[in-house]
C-alpha cells in the first residue's frame, strides 16, 4: 500500500523525543506523530506514553514534498464528547471588579468605572454591571467636500488638521501627566 493521506499503517516507535515520536512504516520509510497528534488528551511528557518498539496504529496526515511523512495516533481514536459548561448561574456570581490579580494589578481599581472599593457603576442582577441601552457604534466622520480644491489645498487642510490632532493629543497627555502645557519643538525629543 503506498504512503498517501489518510491510509492507515500499523507501525513500531523507533525513537521518542519532547516534542513527538518517529514510527517505522512500510517500504522502510519513517514518519513522526507529533506531541499534539499522540492524545485527546493533553500530553505533557510523551515518553510517559510512547517508548521504544511499541506497535502503533497510525494515520497518514501529510506528506510533505522534501518525503517528511505527519502521521497521527488520535485521529484513529474514538472522539470523547466534551462535557458541556455549566451555565453562569450553577457557577456563582463573580465578585463585582474581578478583585485583585497576582502581580499587583487590580481588577477595577482607578479604572474606566470609577476607582477603589465600592466606586463606579452599580452592580445589576448577579453581580454584573448594568449595560447601556444601546451600543456605541463607530462612525467615521464625513470627510471634507474638496471638489475644486487643488493638491496643495487639500495638502494644506492636511496639514492644519494634523497639527489640530497632535496640539490636543500633548495637551491631553500634559494632563494625564500633571504638568503643565509644553510646546513642541521642530526635531526635539521631550
Amino acid at each position: 500500500m503506498a504512503i498517501e493521506v489518510g491510509n492507515i499503517f500499523e507501525g513500531r516507535v523507533t525513537g521518542v523525543k519532547p516534542f513527538g515520536a518517529f514510527v517505522a512504516l512500510p517500504e522502510g520509510r519513517v514518519g513522526m506523530v507529533h506531541i499534539s497528534e499522540v492524545s485527546n488528551e493533553f500530553v505533557q511528557d510523551i515518553a510517559a506514553v510512547l517508548h521504544d518498539g511499541d506497535t502503533v496504529k497510525v494515520q497518514v496526515i501529510n506528506v510533505a514534498p522534501d518525503g517528511k511523512i505527519a502521521l497521527s495516533i488520535k485521529r484513529l481514536l474514538p472522539q470523547e464528547p466534551r462535557a458541556p459548561r455549566a451555565p453562569r448561574e450553577d457557577r456563582g456570581p463573580r465578585p463585582y471588579g474581578n478583585g485583585p490579580r497576582e502581580g499587583g494589578h487590580g481588577g477595577n481599581r482607578g479604572g474606566r468605572f470609577g476607582g477603589g472599593q465600592g466606586g463606579g457603576r452599580p452592580p445589576h442582577e448577579g453581580g454584573r454591571p448594568a449595560r447601556e441601552a444601546a451600543p456605541r457604534v463607530w462612525q467615521p466622520k464625513a470627510p471634507a467636500r474638496s471638489d475644486n480644491l487643488s493638491f496643495e489645498d487639500m495638502m494644506s487642510r492636511f496639514k492644519s488638521q494634523s497639527e489640530e490632532k497632535m496640539a490636543d493629543l500633548d495637551h491631553e497627555t500634559n494632563n494625564r501627566r500633571g504638568g503643565g502645557y509644553a510646546p513642541r519643538g521642530r526635531g526635539g525629543r521631550r
